[in-house]
């Protein structure tokens, strides 16, 4: 059965309506603005930080680090987090782990481990730390202060 004339007219009324009122409550050539990122801690430049097997029973311990603004539990987050700035650069991960077709040295710098978990710079980061070769010793050394390497 067609549409009565008389509900055809309601529902173009309507529409046009509608229509008229969403134009005229946005600007020509206006784009809609983004909505605000909520703040859920997994988008700001935070990291848990293990450090394990060092040696030292108060070397070893899990610590977070903030930056941007800086804070947390690690003991040197201002300089922590100035080292992670200076390793950042655009478009490589300051994590990423030693190449497998690297040329290492055989040297061993004992069993500590550490673990880094977070996001860093916009990206999540899940990176382990090692001191088994030179590429590993000095992949852990340019995270001293991070790692709280004893002397750093």
């Amino acid at each position: 059965m067609p549409p009565t004339p008389l509900l055809h007219r309601l529902v173009v009324t309507a529409a046009l309506t509608t229509a008229a009122t969403v134009g005229a409550l946005a600007p020509a050539g206006a784009t809609p603005l983004p909505l605000p990122l909520p703040f859920d801690g997994e988008s700001s430049d935070r990291l848990v930080i293990t450090v394990s097997q060092s040696g030292d029973p108060d070397d070893a311990s899990t610590f977070v680090l903030g930056c941007h603004p800086t804070g947390g539990t690690h003991p040197r987050a201002r300089a922590a987090c100035a080292q992670l700035d200076s390793q950042t650069v655009w478009g490589r991960d300051p994590f990423a782990p030693v190449s497998p077709d690297a040329m290492c040295t055989g040297q061993y710098g004992g069993p500590a481990t550490a673990r880094v978990t977070g996001h860093w710079a916009g990206r999540p980061v899940n990176a382990w730390f090692n001191r088994t070769n030179g590429c590993e010793i000095a992949r852990w050394n340019r995270f001293s202060v991070v790692l709280r390497t004893p002397g750093s």
